[in-house]
Parts: structure tokens; sequence; C-alpha cells
């Protein structure tokens, strides 16, 4: 869940792009599928006959909804399970996950009961654990058993926490595949990254803990939703333009924007897409971007 860019920090962000992506140019590609695998229900208010508008705005076609847990509503009111399970049954375009907060007795037992109506992963899993906790474990143990992904949200001291450490649960469980999300992650694609810092602008040198672990690890894959994956892009150009094609089979398009217009300055997913498009280094790689990898890992 990406309500982690304030309202003055995303426009700032936004002004320093391009004026073409900046002015918000819809990203509709007639004939070209878009999978958005970051998207939520009753999103800060956000109706559904809203959200259905703003995906196709977008010229998204196939739109992954994620759950909050029983409480919290991942810090931005979003719908828990029956919200994502109601939608999907009505429109043939959403697709969902199951989730739980993480550490509470009956997590299992929720996810499971969705994962059995149809939840094609878990997530996001956005709560106050540690990112090796026995409890995050036993939703991998789930994942495991279902055989869908796992989409998290690491924050420095507050969710998912000790990505240092992350690699032990990737090793640990060789046949899932986890999705890195949020400030944590995408900072973590410099070397010398500062945890605290949630949304740093300095160039990056190469060779971070994300770097290395999408690298390294086979079952790790990268969101690149939200006010953290826009910044990932705007704060060093040529870097993401080099982590793009290194990482090509890696990282998945996600839109976790509130908007309700889906175009404009104001929304995050219209200017991810555009700098996806403007910073692939080939048509290929943009293509598996918005589509193909998340059709493999998503099983779609």
């Amino acid at each position: 869940m990406g309500n982690d860019f304030s309202r003055r920090e995303f426009l700032a962000t936004a002004a320093t792009v391009a004026a073409g992506i900046a002015a918000g140019v819809a990203a509709d590609a007639p004939g070209e599928p878009i999978i958005d695998i970051h998207q939520h229900t009753n999103y800060s208010g956000r109706t559904d006959a809203q959200l259905i508008a703003h995906q196709k705005a977008l010229g998204v076609t196939t739109s992954v909804l994620l759950p909050a847990g029983r409480l919290y509503g991942l810090d931005a009111d979003c719908g828990r399970n029956d919200t994502v399970l109601a939608l999907a049954k009505k429109h043939s375009q959403f697709v969902f996950f199951a989730n739980e907060i993480t550490d509470v007795p009956a997590a299992r037992e929720e996810i499971t009961k969705y994962l059995k109506l149809g939840a094609i992963g878990i997530g996001e899993q956005k709560f106050r654990v540690a990112c090796d906790s026995p409890e995050f474990q036993g939703v991998a143990e789930l994942a495991q058993e279902f055989g869908g992904p796992v989409l998290m949200h690491f924050m420095h001291n507050q969710y998912n926490t000790g990505i240092e450490r992350f690699h032990k649960v990737l090793e640990k469980f060789p046949k899932v595949n986890f999705i890195g999300h949020a400030q944590t992650w995408w900072g973590n694609v410099d070397k010398n990254h500062e945890q605290k810092a949630m949304y740093p602008t300095t160039k990056v040198t190469p060779g971070g803990i994300t770097d290395r672990l999408l690298s390294d690890h086979p079952n790790i894959y990268g969101d690149l939703s939200a006010g953290s994956g826009l910044n990932f892009f705007t704060r060093d150009e040529d870097h993401a333009r080099a982590f793009l094609e290194r990482h090509q089979d890696k990282l998945m398009f996600g839109s976790d924007c509130n908007d309700i217009f889906g175009r404009g300055p104001g929304c995050q997913g219209a200017n991810i897409l555009a700098n996806i498009r403007k910073l692939a280094p080939t048509k290929v790689i943009e293509r598996k971007i918005l589509f193909g990898n998340a059709k493999r890992v998503m099983k779609l």
C-alpha cells in the first residue's frame, strides 16, 4: 500500500518529470494489455466505480486487488478480503489476493479461507513484524502450500523490518515468489542507502540490498508502484534505465494510486507508466514490465 508520499512530496516529485510526463498523458495503448499488480478497494474512500474508471483511464486490462487485514486498513482505509472478492466476482478484469495481520492468531485461518475462494496470492503484507519472524514465515508456508506469491511492504523500523536479513527467507522458501515494495525496498537499490531515508534524492551507487537480492535470488521480484517506485525513477534516471535492463525479468508495474482520474500530475499510476515507457531501454523490456512478468508470476 503506497500512501507513502504526502501530497506536497508527490507533487514536488511529479514536477521534476519531463513535461510530457508531468502533463499526465493518458497511458492507454490500444491492443497492448497491461497488468497492474497493486490496487486497493475503498482506497482513501474511493468507490468501486471510481476505481474502475481510474484503471480504465490508465489503460490497465487486469488489476490485482490487495486487501487489508482486520485492522488499520493499510493506513489508508483500504478494504478487507470480502471487498476484493466481491469486486472480482462482479468484474472479470480484477483478480485478488488474500491478507491478514501477520501475527494475529487467526491469520492462517483467514488467509486460507480466501485462498480457497480464489485468491491468487497473499498481501499486501504491511504489518509491524520482522521480515524473517516466525509469524511471517508462517505466511510464507501458506504461500508455498497454495502456490501463490507474497507481496511485501518494506519500511524501516515499521513494516517487515530487517530487510538485510531477508535473503535467509528467500533461501528457506525457494519455491515461493516474493514481491518487494515501498520505501525501504526502493531506497536499497543504492549501495550507500541510509535506512532512515524514505525518499532519497541522491544519485545511486548500484549494488544495494535490493539490487543484490534481485540478482542473487530467483524468487524475489520488484513492484514499481507508489511514491517510492516513482522516486526510484526520478532520483537518478540513468541508474533507473540500467536497473530496468539488468532486472528486466524481475520488475512489474503497479500503480498503488488512490487518485480518481487515472491521468494528470496528481496520478502516481500515470506517472509511473510514463516513466517505464520513457526509461525502458527497449520495447521488449517495456512489455515485460507492463505485462509479461506479472502474467508469469501471477499465473494469469
